[in-house]
């Protein structure tokens, strides 16, 4: 069932309590790296503030010990770049604590399309926790409760279920952003267009072991990459020199493996590796085969899986990819990855419907350019993760149905 969302209620002068993932990464001197997650959580914020709504951001960022402020992990350059992202409009960070009597007075005071953004929720042991006297102090700036935070939305911290458990009887409803990664991670796999492809890399087995369970006998074809690809081949007998391996999952992966050669799904591992002995852009490099030699790494899939993989992400019509093929951050170790990319791209184009989950493989895909040639590319890489898992998430069903 779809879930209300924020344009389908009216907020004028009331305030709407929203959380958003502005979890942004940050260098020495506390500049903003990266503002996709800011960017991204605009289409909500506006959805308020243009119909003169009272708007309180709650986020984390970082992961401080919960207890107290810490500068390094204020959301305080996040609050000045939405201000330089919405001219006109006041955006006010009123403390160093997200309950303290400043921020009880901030809220009090706002007029409408205003903006108060609270500081780091995690300053408080209590959010991860879940505690609910800590949600019922935040749950008591709202009229509204809105979650547009898909990133922690496999998690039952305070803000994301406590609060609006404690906001029962009140609106409790979805942002745009969420709406949309619910859309696609859950309702187009739902129903997707054949020949169904995922694409699963990174580097532990252990990380997407749930995934390949789940998607088994679900998709046509499950093409795996990544360190976690050798993990695998070990479990198969393999010879894989000092590649990363998982000693703890070779049987796991041999006992997947088992099962998986009785489903109807194909399943394909790396037939050939680029190889080094280090992971650095001067290392020499060589292409093995099947068994790769002692001392020898492998890093990214080679040219013969390359053309494979790409011959049947091409062929897709709906395609999901969660973990580069190699270490993309360094070259040459780049190139499966990409490959891997640009046939998604090329797939998208001939109408294949795309989804790209978030962390690395989200940052593999903007670093190439290629970020809008795909459906969606997700905000939460955990989150996306373990929605291809099949999990639930008791942060998305406490909110209210769309009628």
């Amino acid at each position: 069932m779809a879930k209300k969302t924020i344009d389908q209620i009216d907020v004028r002068s009331q305030r709407v309590l929203m959380r958003v993932d502005f979890n942004v990464p940050l260098d020495d001197a506390g500049t903003i790296t990266d503002d996709r997650r800011i960017q991204q959580a605009l289409p909500t914020i506006k959805s308020v503030i243009d119909r003169k709504g009272k708007l309180i951001l709650m986020s984390h960022l970082g992961r401080p010990e919960g207890t107290g402020f810490d500068p390094a992990d204020s959301l305080k350059p996040a609050a000045d770049r939405l201000a330089e992202l919405l001219p006109g409009v006041k955006v006010t960070f009123p403390s160093n604590d997200c309950i303290d009597a400043a921020a009880q007075a901030a809220v009090a005071s706002m007029g409408d399309g205003e903006i108060v953004l609270l500081e780091n929720l995690r300053f408080h042991k209590a959010e991860k926790k879940g505690e609910a006297d800590f949600a019922s102090k935040i749950a008591a700036y709202g009229d509204i409760y809105c979650n547009d935070a898909f990133g922690t939305a496999h998690r039952n911290d305070a803000s994301m279920f406590a609060v609006p458990n404690a906001m029962k009887g009140k609106p409790r409803v979805a942002g745009l952003l969420l709406q949309k990664e619910l859309k696609f991670l859950r309702e187009a796999l739902a129903n997707p267009q054949r020949p169904f492809v995922a694409i699963l890399g990174g580097a532990k087995v252990s990380d997407k072991l749930g995934a390949i369970r789940h998607l088994s006998n679900t998709v046509d074809s499950i093409l795996v990459g990544g360190a976690m690809a050798y993990t695998f081949l070990k479990a198969m007998g393999k010879d894989v020199g000092s590649s990363l391996v998982e000693s703890s999952m070779v049987s796991e992966a041999k006992a997947l493996l088992e099962v998986a050669a009785k489903s109807k799904t194909d399943k394909h591992l790396p037939t050939d590796h680029l190889c080094a002995k280090e992971i650095s852009r001067m290392a020499p490099t060589e292409v093995h085969k099947s068994n790769i030699p002692s001392g020898w790494r492998g890093l990214d899939i080679g040219p013969e899986t390359q053309a494979e993989y790409g011959k049947i992400i091409r062929a897709a019509k709906t395609i999901v990819w969660n973990g580069p093929m190699g270490v993309f951050e360094t070259k040459p170790f780049d190139m499966g990855t990409r490959q891997v990319a640009e046939a998604i791209a090329k797939a998208t184009k001939n109408g294949a419907v795309s989804i790209v989950g978030g962390g690395d493989t989200a940052a593999a895909v903007e670093k190439f350019g290629l970020a809008d040639q795909f459906t969606h590319v997700s905000t939460g890489g955990g989150a996306s993760l373990e929605m291809l898992e099949g999990k639930k998430f008791d942060s998305v069903a406490v909110l209210d149905e769309s009628n």
